[in-house]
């Protein structure tokens, strides 16, 4: 994940300079190098991250026909001189910046360059550009069309490398990657075909194999595992909506199954989709038809420890009614998209999405305690209003069925102001996830019902917009929203901001999910890419029992495409306690395998940023 700040000695310069202003978070300890891995797999050895810049750009680039803005950091209080050159130094652009001011979540003095109007060289790609502001030049970064389609591919990837119950191929993979199956039972794996509850949960086994690793750990969560299928499984949707599918169709991620006749995209979510079906309890038993929370080791296990090596007794824990209306709306939204494409699968989706729903109308309240955290997350939600919100506008727009339409109307949160927060939807706030679905899929609703739910994103996403127009670095989040996971907040609230573009045609919806990823590619506070592989200074030391270079030299850094969870102003583990008090919101952040509060990979993070990445590899509307 990102590497923390400024170095001390960088920013006495810079600020002698005029080009920073408050003093650096603590140093960051030197990291190893990193191998990168390329779109295709490969890895290679990648030079020692880039020292930090004052001019902060996306360093994976800029879209000819996009916004393209980077920020200065400057006390300087009148505009200063800028110039785009290009790879041989030429000066294609140039201007002056314009005085933000103080950037609250930073605490950062900034200046903002706007060279927009440049679309880049005649043949419409290039690399190696760089803004050059009074003598301080940003990294490198290309001005391209096609940018974001190895982004996407890599992204996707992730998900098939987090996969549990089936060996990770060097052919797909590379060979750093390779691995044997982990969690089916192999000694000296005691799971996942034969789980075991907790203590007083039940009294039988379940073959509960297969699905996504959670994050850096190896527990497997209902919850978080319906988000982020709900957003791959969606951003097909939308595409396929669009008639710009193909790029996720069959054979075009590097999935096992490419060549079956099904999108990739499709496989890689019902590997998912699979498990989270076989948490559901079975007829027969008590609460059948409700959904196992969440299934992980007894104990937490060391890092690093590579999955066919845990040997961590496996468990189930109680239902949920938050984890049974996860399935039900993931399952009800399978049945929906699957069904050209494998009609018994989706016909199985929709008969789990039912009996998912009904369980949960017969105990909507049981609730996973905040106590449960022992060898894995809580993952605790004690008001699950919205997830019967999000359940009935999947299981209606699926089948258009009165019962659930009538849930929809009569849900408070089909009207509240609050579906979109400001720091946007998550595994727990899962509202805005039926709002996108009633505004985007077509339903019998009346006509002013659905444009109100549309109007609902747009002002939803104007919202993330004035957020962004006030700060330095045009981040959708208030100042307040650097927490757990904050880069994937980034991220769910550009998938609203595309959503809004999609709904209306306005390019100031699409200019706002893009630059979206230019925070995420480096033009913050840190000057961090929070994408391992991509850009000047990546991160690379995420924190994963698995991808855990350096905590051992044998193994590899995550894979290209892996996104940082990001700064989190809470300081939530040692490391991030001891390295980083005082500092400022955003700058929160540590590259270090250790710091799990800011700097470990999850699904529920990679699965926006790859909806914003096959956003952005899309042509825009004309």
């Amino acid at each position: 994940m990102p590497a923390p700040a400024l170095v001390s000695a960088l920013s006495a310069a810079l600020l002698i300079a005029g080009l920073a202003t408050a003093p650096a978070a603590p140093t960051a300890p030197t990291a190893p190098t990193a191998p990168a891995a390329t779109s295709t797999g490969a890895t290679m050895s990648a030079a020692a991250p880039a020292a930090v810049t004052a001019v902060r750009a996306n360093q994976l680039g800029y879209l000819p026909d996009g916004p393209k803005r980077a920020t200065v950091v400057s006390t300087g209080t009148a505009p200063l001189p800028w110039q785009l050159k290009n790879a041989a130094g030429a000066v294609v652009a140039a201007g002056t910046t314009v005085v933000r001011g103080l950037d609250a979540a930073s605490r950062d003095a900034t200046h903002l360059v706007d060279f927009s109007s440049y679309s880049g060289s005649s043949s419409g790609s290039g690399s190696g550009y760089t803004l050059v502001v009074e003598g301080r030049a940003s990294h490198p970064f290309a001005i391209g069309s096609g940018l974001y389609a190895g982004l996407r591919s890599d992204t996707m990837s992730f998900f098939y490398q987090q996969r549990s119950g089936i060996p990770i191929e060097a052919s797909l993979a590379g060979a750093a990657y390779a691995r044997p199956a982990g969690h089916l039972g192999v000694a000296p794996n005691q799971g996942d075909t034969s789980v075991p509850c907790v203590s007083g949960v039940c009294d039988y086994r379940r073959d509960v194999r297969g699905g996504w690793y959670d994050a850096g750990d190896h527990g497997k969560y209902v919850v978080n595992g319906g988000v982020s299928s709900w957003l791959l499984i969606n951003a097909f949707e939308r595409a396929e909506a669009k008639g710009t599918a193909a790029a996720l169709g069959d054979s075009t991620l590097r999935v096992p199954e490419r060549g079956n006749g099904v999108p990739d995209v499709l496989d890689e979510a019902r590997w998912e989709l699979e498990f989270l079906m076989r948490m559901q309890v079975p007829e027969g038993r008590p609460l059948a038809g409700t959904a196992f929370h969440k299934m992980h080791d007894a104990n937490w296990t060391a890092l690093p420890t590579r999955p066919e090596r845990d040997a961590e007794r496996r468990e189930l824990h109680r239902p949920s009614t938050a984890a049974t209306l996860n399935l039900a709306a993931t399952a009800a939204q399978c049945a929906r998209v699957y069904a050209r494409y494998d009609a018994a699968f989706a016909a199985r989706c929709l008969d789990s999405a039912r009996r998912a729903w009904t369980a949960a109308k017969a105990a909507p309240a049981l609730i996973a305690p905040e106590s449960d955290g022992t060898g894995g997350g809580a993952y605790a939600d004690p008001a699950v209003g919205d997830e019967f919100y999000w359940a009935a506008a999947e299981l209606y727009a699926t089948t258009g069925e009165s019962a659930y339409r009538d849930a929809v109307t009569t849900s408070p949160w089909h009207t509240s102001a609050g579906a979109f927060s400001a720091s946007g939807f998550n595994w727990a706030e899962t509202a805005a996830l039926g709002r996108l679905t009633l505004a985007t899929v077509p339903t019998a609703l009346p006509a002013a019902d659905t444009a109100r739910l549309r109007a609902s994103v747009t002002t939803a996403a104007d919202g993330y917009l004035n957020a962004m127009s006030g700060q330095g670095y045009a981040v959708p989040l208030p100042a307040s929203g650097y927490v757990w996971g904050s880069n994937g907040q980034v991220a769910n609230n550009g998938v609203v901001l595309a959503t809004a573009y999609e709904l209306t045609g306005q390019q100031r919806y699409r200019a706002g999910a893009v630059e979206s990823l230019d925070y995420l590619l480096g033009r913050n506070t840190l000057g961090q890419s929070y994408i391992s592989g991509y850009g000047a200074q990546p991160s690379h030391n995420q924190h994963h029992r698995f991808w855990a270079h350096q905590a051992d030299a044998a193994l590899p850094t995550p894979p290209a495409g892996s996104l940082a969870g990001g700064p989190n102003s809470g300081l939530q583990d040692p490391v991030a306690a001891e390295r980083l008090a005082g500092c400022a919101p955003a700058a929160c952040y540590i590259d270090d395998i250790e710091s799990y509060s800011t700097n470990e990979v999850a699904i529920n993070w990679n699965a926006p940023l790859a909806w914003l990445a096959q956003f952005a590899a899309e042509p825009a509307k004309p």
